[in-house]
């Protein structure tokens, strides 16, 4: 680093850590509407904890603005790195119960529903017969207790945008016992300046942002419930998206950590070519490393999306040995992790997030390897496309699982493109008089003004596109296959 820019960094430290110490010095003066302190002791130091991970972030990223991996350096993963899950030992049922007994099942719960047309928590949108995301890992859990006759941990890692109406929806749940806490708030960091937005603790929410679920270490260790599940004899950490509906708890991966000396397994699977920005598993100076898009040199993000080169992606469903996440972070390790930046226009104006990935940790952790998992364990709900797999019939629900229907004589999910009328769950809603049979669907393309009926057939390949000012009925009881249907069209039965 030369002179000037050493000299830049140090006044941008300057800087904004006078707007941070002006921040923490608002937290024992904010007050609630009734005059009294608006945070408690405990609350004081949690909010002061987080202000704290933001100045390691920030400082981390301050000097590697810039910087790319060096591309030469990385290979594809090694003999070992990666096993097969077929090659996983069974795990019977007396030793599932015991090692099911030491389980803490996590779930990312930070995010809102806003990219499929909906307020509050991502978690309250129905998904099967009348089931929220929610209520089908509730359901998961309360199945593995009654059958095994124990005690499973189901804990939720919420933001600030979705803890209040997340802890409402908790209370219908009578039979099992769930734990929460929420990932840290940051402040969003203005582009050009690089100085933070919020200038006062109780600045306005669009000011802070949640810093992804690279967080979740730090913020299970300052709710204290790592300390607790470990002092209750917890052992294993088993942590995914709450919207990925094939992130189940399996007790082969389970008896796999428990009977190897590894820290920490990431699950990857097959790509495929709607998988190709995903992060891969790499082998970076002998050790598994995440790799992803963001942190590819400009010139190869080809080469990063090639499935020849780079056949697997990462899951993001992580086993993790609790004893293993403490030592992480007694370590330091999360000073060591790489940078995500993340950019947003906000009224303020542009403004960026400083993230981490927590499948970055995996290099850190001194025994780590992937387990290529079937694509079964791969089920995201990300919008209404995906939203309209899970619903059809390609799906049965059993104990709160999506279970493939054998009637399909195809094994992969057929490709679905909603357009934009289809956007928001209940414009998606509004347009379906009942879901299509699509047992025997390949590739579904809607655009423009298009609904169906009852009992609709799809088949092969449908492309349905209504132009401009035009609209498409599919009456009940159509059957489309290998169909292009266009124009301005009323389909009638005969």
């Amino acid at each position: 680093m030369n002179l000037r820019a050493s000299f830049e960094l140090e006044s941008t430290v300057e800087e904004s850590e006078k707007i941070m110490s002006k921040i923490e010095a608002s937290i024992d003066k904010a007050k609630n509407s009734e005059g009294a302190p608006a945070y408690s002791e405990q609350e004081a130091e949690t909010v002061r904890k987080e202000l704290d991970g933001f100045r390691k972030l920030f400082y981390s990223f301050l000097p590697q603005r810039g910087r790319v991996i060096d591309w030469n350096r990385i290979n594809p993963p090694r003999e070992g790195m990666v096993l097969p899950y077929n090659d996983l030992k069974p795990c019977p049922d007396e030793e599932a119960a015991a090692l099911l007994d030491k389980l803490v099942v996590l779930k990312l719960n930070g995010g809102l529903g806003t990219s499929m047309g909906c307020t509050g928590p991502k978690s309250a949108i129905d998904v099967h017969t009348g089931y929220n995301f929610l209520d089908l890992n509730v359901k998961q859990i309360e199945y593995l207790n009654e059958k095994y006759r124990t005690k499973v941990q189901l804990t939720l890692m919420n933001s600030f945008n979705t803890h209040t109406m997340t802890r409402k929806m908790l209370q219908k749940y009578r039979n099992i016992e769930i734990e929460s806490f929420n990932q840290s708030r940051y402040p969003r960091i203005y582009k050009e300046s690089l100085m933070p937005v919020p200038k006062d603790v109780d600045d306005p929410l669009e000011s802070w942002y949640p810093p992804g679920h690279g967080d979740v270490f730090p913020a299970l260790a300052n709710s204290g419930l790592l300390d607790k599940y470990i002092a209750e004899g917890k052992e294993f950490i088993f942590i995914s998206n709450i919207d990925n509906l094939g992130a189940t708890v399996d007790v082969q991966l389970l008896k796999q950590m428990a009977d190897s000396d590894v820290e920490y397994i990431m699950e990857v699977t097959n790509k495929t070519r709607s998988d190709i920005k995903g992060g891969t598993l790499i082998d970076y100076d002998g050790k598994p490393k995440l790799l992803e898009i963001a942190q590819v040199p400009k010139g190869k993000e080809d080469e990063f999306k090639s499935i020849k080169k780079f056949k697997i992606f990462n899951t993001n469903n992580l086993w993790v040995r609790l004893t293993a996440i403490k030592k992480f972070l007694s370590k330091g390790g999360m000073e060591k992790l790489d940078i995500i930046i993340n950019q947003k226009a906000t009224s303020e104006g542009p403004v960026i997030q400083l993230e981490r990935a927590v499948g970055a940790a995996m290099q850190h952790f001194e025994k780590a390897c992937g387990v290529n998992v079937p694509r079964t364990r791969f089920l995201p709900v990300k919008d209404t496309s995906d939203l309209f797999i899970v619903q059809s019939n390609l799906y049965t629900l059993q104990s709160g699982r999506m279970v493939w229907n054998p009637a399909r004589q195809f094994t992969t999910i057929p490709f679905v493109k909603l357009g934009d009328k289809f956007k928001s769950v209940s414009h998606y809603d509004a347009r379906f008089k009942g879901k299509p049979d699509i047992l025997e669907l390949d590739h579904l393309t809607v655009s423009g003004d298009v609904t169906f009926g009852t009992g609709v057939t799809l088949k092969g390949t449908v492309i349905i596109v209504a132009n401009q000012g035009c609209s498409i009925n599919i009456p009940d009881g159509a059957i489309l296959e290998n169909k292009v249907v266009s124009g301005n069209l009323s389909i009638l039965d005969h």
